[in-house]
């Protein structure tokens, strides 16, 4: 495990231990900075963006905080069933998952690629790391409407595969409650809009820059800090299991939700 830390200070943590995916920048850093500040530790994963998840750590232990940068391709089987061995090495547990890293839109990805990420990988992780999560723990799966309410409401053509892919991801999670209710785990969604700053938002301005200004008409799009603040929020409250917190897009039909929701006006 990468970071500023010894082992030793790893191993002492008392406060909650945090994992979030896809942590090297954009929301899942943001999310990193924010859970840091309560006195959790908080792990960013990362693929390839070693400097860039090793800045995230630095800052957060610069502002007082706990970090540590961890990497792990969460398609690759065995990578993300080593790192999952680490974090239970080092810490015993894992009270907090943050499914953040999704992908899909990268330019060369083969043809599965969204599933395999978007779906698979999450379901895969879940399962990696469930024994070693206590009762009261949590898993946060950070999605978009565009996702959320598919099949529901039109997306913009280039978004189907993360769109499609992302749906069945939160399916499967929902699918596992069960198997999370006996654990003692509680799931809870965190669905945005459009997200400005993000990567996908650039990719698909780049691509279909009408579907973007389109999103734009219903108002000003929430920033990564306002989404970010949303998903840590879901980390804390008291929800049930299966809830959804809303982030932006009030024009989406959020009473066709699956599951009682929680209407953010970030």
């Amino acid at each position: 495990m990468d970071g500023s830390g010894s082992m030793s200070q790893l191993t002492e943590c008392a406060g909650r231990v945090v994992l979030v995916t896809g942590a090297s920048r954009g929301i899942g850093a943001e999310v990193a900075r924010q859970l840091a500040a309560d006195g959790t530790h908080v792990i960013v994963n990362y693929r390839e963006k070693v400097k860039r998840a090793r800045a995230v750590v630095e800052a957060i232990i610069a502002a007082g905080g706990h970090a540590s940068s961890l990497a792990g391709d969460l398609t690759d089987e065995a990578a993300a069933a080593a790192m999952v061995c680490e974090i239970a090495d080092l810490f015993g547990r894992l009270d907090l998952l943050v499914l953040n890293a999704s992908g899909g839109l990268e330019r060369g990805a083969v043809a599965d690629y969204a599933m395999r990420i978007n779906r698979d990988a999450q379901v895969r992780l879940v399962r990696l790391v469930l024994p070693f999560m206590p009762v009261g723990g949590r898993i946060v799966f950070v999605t978009s409407h565009q996702a959320h309410f598919h099949g529901q409401k039109p997306v913009p053509d280039n978004y189907v595969p993360i769109a499609q892919s992302k749906r069945a991801g939160e399916d499967a999670l929902r699918d596992m409650r069960p198997t999370l209710d006996a654990h003692g785990v509680s799931l809870v969604v965190v669905s945005g809009d459009m997200i400005d700053g993000t990567i996908i938002v650039r990719l698909l301005e780049r691509r279909d820059p009408d579907a973007v200004a389109a999103r734009r008409v219903h108002g000003d799009l929430p920033t990564i800090e306002e989404f970010a603040s949303a998903i840590v929020r879901a980390t804390n409250a008291s929800m049930d299991s299966g809830q959804i917190i809303y982030v932006g897009g009030h024009d989406y039909p959020t009473a066709m939700a699956p599951a009682p929701a929680h209407h953010d006006r970030a």
